[in-house]
């Protein structure tokens, strides 16, 4: 799935890097060309089967986007649901979109990361022994 030079994911994968220096959080970045699923369950899936649940202290974030159908979500685990407001991405989203509605969907996601960040660090700062948990790159799908 080539939506990105290889320069453009290392600039995805660099601001993910970049946003967890300052939270305990994790967070991914995961795309596939097509998503007959509401992308809200679509991203559930990948979710857990990326094994995201699996962090110390349930505390990843995924960024969901399906290109070709141009339907995205963004979702937190169990750890960071418990303690933030029920429209927490919603801002998230809204700064997303903007960027998704003039075909820049590489700066979408690279503010959504960046958001994504910026909230988990309220919450979840960084921890002084805190270690990466989730790889920083983009997980391809295929759909299945």
């Amino acid at each position: 799935m080539a939506v990105f030079t290889e320069e453009e994911q290392q600039r995805i994968q660099k601001a993910v890097a970049d946003a967890e220096k300052n939270t305990s959080g994790e967070i991914r970045v995961c795309m596939e060309k097509t998503c007959s699923d509401e992308a809200l369950d679509r991203a559930v899936k990948y979710f857990t089967q990326l094994e995201m649940h699996k962090t110390k202290l349930r505390n990843g974030v995924l960024i969901y986007v399906a290109t070709v159908d141009r339907k995205f979500a963004i979702i937190g685990d169990t750890g960071i649901n418990s303690v933030v407001p029920a429209d927490f991405w919603d801002s998230t989203k809204e700064l997303m979109l903007n960027h998704f509605k003039y075909g820049n969907l590489l700066e979408g996601i690279v503010t959504g990361i960046t958001q994504a960040g910026e909230q988990l660090k309220r919450y979840f700062p960084h921890l002084l022994n805190d270690k990466n948990e989730l790889p920083d790159d983009i997980a391809f799908m295929d759909g299945n």
